[in-house]
């Protein structure tokens, strides 16, 4: 009974996810969800809004700042957590060899 249960719920997620798939417009069509207000506003008052030459570091920098800063704290954290745990380690092999080396 869990099998079949199983199998009817995966067979409707499969219908879902080839339906959605089915509903999206082609590649480069003007239909496309990336063509939309925001970006034209981008394009056409980025100077005027942040008097920067280059749109893509007023969009990063300006626009979308808050979005930005939570992406590099995100990294900032892994990259805090990684170098933490080789020190762990780092220093369990370091501590395993002077003991080895007294006894």
């Amino acid at each position: 009974m869990k099998k079949l249960m199983l199998m009817v719920v995966l067979a409707g997620l499969f219908v879902v996810l080839v339906s959605s798939i089915l509903k999206m417009p082609a590649l480069g069509s003007i239909d496309n969800p990336s063509y939309n207000e925001v970006t034209h506003y981008y394009l056409e008052n980025t100077l005027d809004d942040t008097k920067a030459v280059n749109v893509i570091a007023a969009v990063i920098t300006d626009y979308r700042a808050f979005d930005t800063l939570g992406e590099t704290t995100v990294l900032f954290t892994s990259i805090a957590a990684v170098i933490s745990v080789l020190q762990i380690s780092h220093h369990k092999k370091e501590k395993n060899k002077g003991e080895k080396q007294h006894g």
